[in-house]
């Protein structure tokens, strides 16, 4: 950790916080603290360089004109591609999903280059996928069923060197290209290097205490096994209020024009 403090990178929030994901930070810090981990909040606009020496990095979501400022922003910035070379993990929800791949279209259909330190590319499905997304996790390290909300309206597909986040229960995650066949498992989101990457808004880190434990961990060089465990009763009633919601009303496809 960063001078005995785990410091905790929220990127752009001014454009990619549209829906909550800045929370994500929020709770890394408070349940580091909660074990006597000093941890501290850094954020980090679109006008200030990025710092490769953060502990753990947070992108969120966003519309289309702010996921494209914040795909020229990490593009002409290299701190973020720095860091992700130094295994310091990173948390990236939907747009910035999309922004960290290859490339992914806009809503005026035109194609944009992303920042490619993620082995992904999207593309429009022809509608947008809006509901509770529930999976089951595909990584060594999580047990417990992930729960999110999503709406996006992009078709993400992963090349041979990312692997799916996981495999979806109720609603759609990574989504299907108009005329391909659906998929026999569905998957949601991306894991690459140090990098988790998901559809799922929440903010998903409130919904899924396990996963903000994986990436404390990880920022800590430690198994997620040696961290104190917290017994917060208000989180696990969270969590079954969410997934039995997603059980009972999956993701609905609306007919609009698609976009991150």
């Amino acid at each position: 950790m960063s001078d005995s403090t785990l410091s905790i990178g929220v990127l752009l929030p001014e454009v990619l916080g549209t829906y909550g994901d800045t929370g994500n930070a929020v709770v890394l810090r408070e349940r580091a603290r909660r074990r006597g981990i000093d941890a501290t909040i850094v954020t980090v606009s679109l006008a200030d360089p990025i710092p490769s020496g953060l502990d753990i990095y947070t992108l969120g979501g966003g519309e289309d004109v702010a996921q494209s400022l914040a795909a020229s922003k990490l593009r002409d910035d290299d701190g973020l591609v720095r860091a992700v070379e130094a295994e310091h993990p990173l948390l990236a929800i939907c747009a910035s999903l999309q922004v960290l791949g290859h490339s992914y279209r806009d809503a005026r259909n035109v194609r944009v280059p992303g920042l490619g330190i993620l082995d992904v590319t999207t593309e429009p499905q022809g509608r947008r996928s809006i509901g509770e997304l529930i999976t089951e996790p595909l990584i060594e390290g999580l047990t417990q069923r992930l729960t999110g909300f999503e709406n996006h309206g992009g078709a993400t597909i992963l090349g041979p060197n990312a692997r799916p986040l996981g495999a979806v229960i109720s609603g759609s995650g990574n989504g299907v290209l108009p005329g391909d066949p659906a998929p026999a498992t569905p998957v949601d989101g991306v894991v690459q290097g140090s990098i988790i990457a998901t559809y799922m808004h929440g903010p998903v880190l409130a919904r899924n205490p396990e996963l903000a434990d994986y990436l404390i961990a990880q920022a800590m060089g430690i198994s997620p096994t040696d961290l104190k465990e917290l017994n917060i009763p208000s989180i696990d009633a969270l969590r079954r209020e969410r997934l039995d919601a997603g059980l009972t009303s999956p993701t609905t496809p609306a007919k609009e024009d698609p976009h991150a």
